[in-house]
């Protein structure tokens, strides 16, 4: 059996109510969730939230909220690992046998199924896996500045290297991540090295943490959709 959890708290600071505020016409966590019911993949799409309203929009797309998180697993410094391993608990503890858990976020309007289908199939050779991308500018070039404005290298070492020899570097996307029940019950880390990375374009990843997120979110959005990108 396998289950999606979609962490949602209530309490973000930067953009208030961001995973309930309309996103191009619904809620943003609307397209993770019907991201997760589309592909057919779960036998339960979980919302783990500790606020009423959101639990309210994600019955209404079709979620389900079995429990309320726990404000200790809703505050400003829980990470997800613990709010997943909650949701998986909380079967285990109903006698559910859960073989494996997909953590989507709630705002990852640009998930798309075949993200989904090519995350799981990268579990037939690690116990878990994730969506990551490229880098804009390479991290080998990246600068440090000190207290006085003076600017440095952090990797000297690549200074002399063009751009096409560099090593491509990655970044999860803070999309999707899948887990087997081992992996996450052995407290495991998801960039520990265990973990296959599954590449995605980069046009289709964007952090939302910002009202220029946001709106730049939305832009690309209805980009992708009018040349059906997306």
């Amino acid at each position: 059996m396998h289950i999606a959890v979609i962490p949602a708290r209530g309490g973000s600071k930067r953009i208030p109510r961001k995973n309930i505020r309309p996103f191009c016409g619904k809620p943003i966590i609307a397209y993770s969730i019907e991201a997760a019911l589309k592909s057919g993949f779960f036998s339960s799409v979980v919302v783990s939230t500790d606020d009423a309203e959101i639990a309210d929009v994600a019955k209404k797309y079709g979620a389900d909220v079995p429990f309320m998180r726990p404000p200790a697993l809703a505050d400003d410094f829980t990470g997800t690992t613990p709010v997943v391993v909650h949701a998986l608990n909380h079967y285990l503890e109903q006698g559910v046998q859960v073989d494996t858990v997909c953590c989507i976020y709630a705002t990852t309007p640009f998930t798309t199924v075949s993200d989904l289908k090519l995350t799981y199939k990268a579990l037939e050779t690690a116990p878990a896996s994730f969506t990551i991308t490229t880098y804009d500018f390479p991290t080998h070039w990246a600068l440090e500045q000190d207290s006085e404005g003076r600017m440095s290298m952090s990797q000297p070492q690549f200074i002399r290297v063009r751009s096409q020899d560099l090593p491509e570097s990655y970044h999860g996307t803070g999309q999707i991540y899948w887990g087997t029940r081992e992996f996450l019950l052995n407290g495991n880390d998801f960039q520990e090295g265990k973990a296959v990375g599954v590449q995605v374009p980069r046009h289709r990843v964007q952090d939302i943490d910002t009202e220029e997120d946001w709106v730049r979110a939305e832009a690309m959005y209805r980009a992708l959709k009018e040349t059906e990108q997306l």
